[in-house]
């Protein structure tokens, strides 16, 4: 579990494509510090498992296998050499709960629809896939890219996020421009409480036609 607060700015080193999947190697000195083969790292908001750690001259990078059906779903895919993204370890146990829970299970794809810049902050604003809709609600919690953010505005096709001088620095949002990708996952909450009052009405339906 993660919480979306990120901890560094990485950096994308190496893709090696391999038919139905593609290996990335991503430098991260601090996420990569400790860690080992199998753990979890989110990258840009997607929980990948470490396959190796590699030291050399130009640092420490590590090695993640990334399927197709990840690379299709998520905005991995649009990554290049070079491309900069958010890293997060998983939340140790007893640990701070910053953000909000956080899966790394992305739920769909959005974009940047356009940035109004204020005096100390700016607001962002993201297309939303139509079935997520439903999940956002103003002053809920959503992860963009691995980032945990409040919810300012949601209507049925965007939302809108303000983004403070910090998280501009810190992550990818402070680069991306508008038609760029982005991760999208809604508090998994929202999702087991739809699926706890669909189920109750299911019976309810059930029992008063028996």
């Amino acid at each position: 579990m993660f919480t979306g607060i990120v901890e560094e700015l990485g950096e994308i080193v190496a893709i090696e494509h391999l038919g139905d999947a593609s290996r990335f190697q991503v430098r991260g000195p601090l996420v990569t510090e400790g860690a080992k083969h199998g753990d979890s790292i989110a990258v840009n908001g997607v929980c990948l498992t470490v396959v190796d750690i590699i030291e050399d001259a130009e640092g420490t990078r590590f090695s993640a296998d990334v399927m197709a059906e990840t690379l299709n779903r998520s905005g991995l895919g649009a990554l290049d050499i070079g491309s900069r993204v958010n890293l997060e370890r998983p939340m140790a146990l007893g640990g701070r709960l910053g953000g909000h829970i956080v899966q790394g299970h992305v739920d769909g794809t959005g974009a940047i629809v356009d940035r109004k810049l204020s005096e100390h902050w700016e607001i962002v604003k993201i297309s939303l896939p139509a079935e997520l809709s439903r999940y956002v609600v103003e002053k809920g919690s959503i992860t963009v890219d691995g980032i945990s953010l409040t919810v300012v505005d949601a209507g049925s096709d965007y939302f809108t996020v303000s983004l403070i001088p910090t998280t501009l620095a810190l992550t990818t949002l402070g680069v991306k421009q508008a038609g760029d990708p982005v991760n999208l996952e809604v508090d998994v909450l929202a999702k087991y409480v739809e699926r706890l009052l669909g189920r109750d009405n299911g019976t309810q339906d059930k029992e008063a036609t028996s």
